[in-house]
């Protein structure tokens, strides 16, 4: 095992949404070490404007190579590699680089009615990227796109206090129930959108208000899972993969989650979604670039 095999990986959102793939690749990677940044002094990514995302994305890649040795990035943030992962890339060569997009692949496979609904940020959902993987799969399923301003926002506002606030429950099962009422009806029969995806980290942790909302007859398809076998891929290709023998370390030792903004929302959703600690978190200052 080389010494690059004890270095974390690096993983980003702009808030606590990518938690959701963080939680996915514990579970595939184990025996790694991971350093999550959550940028939650400049978010939601998804009402901000590409070249704010993309200067943020720059600046938060230097720092984790910088500061933390970083041997892969995981931008956990749909907005932050639909407009900025080629340059992240670019940047960064000799780094093992993996972006989230939405799974509309996994939902194509899933379908039986051929009605998939596509929930996300606006930024994401009105991306370049996007239209063109849309484009891909054109004639493949009918494909119902609904973007949910405010929701990301909802959900990153409900770790303020835990547990979740009346009013934060509220306005987040508000936000889920008109915009899948917008889409059109759910189930199973034909006609009806009977799967839908997860454009946004952040909704993975309003999966069980959406449950509630549209039945079990319906699929529910995230990014979480792919990402993290991905991520294993690349890392074996790279030979940086960490041994996997004995035991593995407890998560204090190997996970350290930092935000930029307040501190106490990112321990309540470490706490609330992936059971760590609170001296697990940070707070940290990350500067644009010059």
């Amino acid at each position: 095992m080389t010494d690059a095999a004890q270095q974390p990986i690096g993983v980003f959102d702009s808030g606590v949404g990518g938690l959701s793939v963080l939680q996915a690749l514990r579970a595939e990677l184990p025996y790694e070490r991971f350093v999550y940044l959550a940028d939650s002094g400049n978010a939601p990514y998804g009402e901000r404007g590409d070249a704010f995302v993309a200067a943020r994305t720059q600046a938060i890649g230097d720092h984790l190579c910088a500061q933390h040795h970083i041997k892969a990035l995981v931008v956990a943030c749909n907005t932050a590699t639909a407009a900025a992962i080629h340059e992240a890339r670019a940047r960064h060569p000799q780094l093992p680089l993996v972006g989230v997009e939405p799974a509309l692949k996994p939902a194509v496979a899933a379908t039986r009615t051929g009605r998939i609904g596509v929930i996300g940020t606006r930024g994401t959902l009105s991306s370049h990227k996007f239209a063109r993987l849309l484009a891909s799969l054109q004639g493949q399923a009918e494909f119902i796109v609904q973007p949910c301003n405010g929701l990301a926002h909802a959900i990153e506002r409900s770790t303020a206090v835990p547990p979740a606030g009346v009013q934060d429950a509220t306005e987040i099962r508000a936000l889920c129930a008109r915009y899948t009422g917008a889409m059109g009806r759910f189930g199973s029969s034909p006609g009806e959108i009977d799967t839908l995806v997860l454009g946004c980290t952040h909704y993975v942790f309003a999966q069980e208000v959406l449950r509630d909302l549209l039945g079990p007859e319906v699929t529910l398809i995230a990014t979480g899972e792919p990402v993290a076998r991905q991520t294993r891929r690349l890392l074996q290709a790279a030979g940086t993969l960490a041994a996997e023998s004995g035991p593995p370390p407890p998560p204090q030792e190997r996970i350290r989650l930092l935000t930029t903004g307040a501190l106490a929302p990112l321990q309540n959703a470490a706490h609330r979604w992936l059971q760590l600690p609170a001296q697990c978190c940070a707070t940290v200052d990350v500067p644009q670039p010059r």
